[in-house]
């Protein structure tokens, strides 16, 4: 179930990260009518955590199936500025919005 990747998507971001935008989108994101496919979600969660902690700093779950995931789409993102992170998460996330409305 990814469903669980919204819960991780409450976190707030060190100070001057989150911008009004983003922010407004990573909050209307979380209001669509209807959930979005897991790939989308994935790419929603490693862009978000690129934004907030930069490349990815842990280790690769070895048995947890959805932490695995969203440690891959995170890890896709390595080397991903936070502003391009920034920038392609309120594209991709107003794309899911427009999608399946709010």
């Amino acid at each position: 179930c990814f469903g669980q990747l919204w819960c991780n998507h409450n976190c707030s971001g060190p100070s001057g990260t989150d911008t009004p935008k983003f922010k407004k989108v990573a909050d209307d994101v979380k209001k669509v009518k209807t959930q979005p496919t897991n790939e989308e979600l994935l790419t929603l969660y490693g862009l978000y955590k690129q934004v907030l902690v930069g490349d990815v700093n842990t280790e690769r779950p070895t048995v947890d199936p959805t932490g695995k995931a969203k440690w891959d789409a995170w890890q896709s993102r390595k080397g991903m500025s936070k502003d391009d992170a920034m920038a392609t998460y309120i594209t991709e996330a107003n794309g899911i919005i427009s999608k399946y409305g709010m």
